[in-house]
């Protein structure tokens, strides 16, 4: 197949042109490189470097697509409190763009959201069909909302024009190419830790998470691609074995061997007043596992071990 994957620089983009190429597929990357690196792609991999906001642009990426994988996205907690307008632009107008070509070429579509659109108060295990609880004047929300908006709009057309869409909805997916400069907690513990500086845990880390492989997560976006019974759904795509962020960072500290402990910091010390955290998060696999038979095979230490790793060598 001819496969789009837009974000195709990023983290999670990067490893799933990868995982195409590897299984002989004709993968495009079509990412701006705001926050995508283009050593991130293996070789054999194209890069179009272009923005999902210019229609022109995404047409010409779309050209002769067989599948369209969207994961463009403006990410990371950092990121979105330092540019709350830019973030919405480019996660709700992209978006649009990406899904309205895609609906005029009839392509099939897996669109990348993000555990956050269940709202910071929405605790346990979530199901996809718990109603939001977001709130438009809220600090953190805007990202949530922005996705929210994506799914929406692609649910949408999958009703009025036939859009074969599935929505992965993903739950804190960690490993190698994964970037502590936009608040991702693993990648910046890794960071902290190679460095031998303290592990900054914000608040006081009992907040509990599931963290689920790169590959994994790969593996269950490809199997969604394939399962047309997946079509106009919105699908949990995670892990469902819980840990507390200070558990992570110690877990990381034995891993690297490092001395330089652990401060608890404020999350108002970073985010600023009025970012909210909840205190436990778990998705319901339930849907996924009954369309694809996924299992994850990797466990969050291997993931542990993979960012510490590539540290090391990049730093060779």
């Amino acid at each position: 197949m001819r496969v789009v994957v837009t974000g195709g620089a990023g983290f999670l983009g990067s490893h799933l042109v990868a995982r195409l190429l590897a299984e002989g597929h004709d993968a495009l990357a079509f990412d701006d490189l705001s926050t995508g690196v283009a050593g991130n792609l293996p070789r054999g991999a194209r890069l179009l470097v272009g923005d999902v906001r210019d229609a022109a642009l995404v047409a010409r990426a779309l050209e002769g697509a067989d599948l369209l994988l969207h994961f463009a996205a403006a990410v990371g907690p950092g990121l979105v409190a330092r540019d709350p307008s830019g973030t919405w632009s480019r996660n709700v107008e992209g978006a649009a763009r990406v899904l309205e070509a895609a609906a005029e070429r009839g392509l099939r579509l897996v669109v990348a959201s993000t555990s956050e659109v269940y709202g910071p108060s929405a605790e346990g295990v979530l199901y996809e069909e718990r109603p939001s609880e977001l709130l438009t004047s809220a600090r953190r929300d805007v990202y949530a909302l922005s996705k929210g908006a994506g799914e929406a709009y692609a649910l949408a057309l999958a009703r009025t024009r036939l859009l074969p869409v599935t929505i992965a909805r993903c739950f804190n997916v960690v490993g190698p190419r994964q970037s502590e400069r936009y608040g991702m907690v693993l990648a910046r513990f890794a960071a902290a830790a190679r460095a031998g500086r303290p592990l900054s845990v914000y608040g006081d880390g009992l907040q509990r998470r599931c963290f689920l492989h790169v590959e994994d997560a790969v593996e269950a976006v490809l199997l969604l691609a394939r399962a047309p019974a997946s079509e106009g759904l919105v699908v949990n795509v995670g892990s469902d074995e819980e840990v507390t962020i200070l558990d992570l960072a110690r877990r990381v500290l034995a891993a690297s061997g490092s001395a330089g402990g652990l401060e608890h910091v404020p999350f108002e010390r970073i985010y600023g007043e009025g970012f909210v955290d909840p205190r436990r998060r778990r998705p319901d696999l339930g849907r996924l596992r009954s369309l694809t038979g996924w299992q994850p095979t990797r466990s969050l230490d291997e993931a542990i071990q993979a960012v510490l790793a590539e540290g090391v060598r990049a730093a060779v």
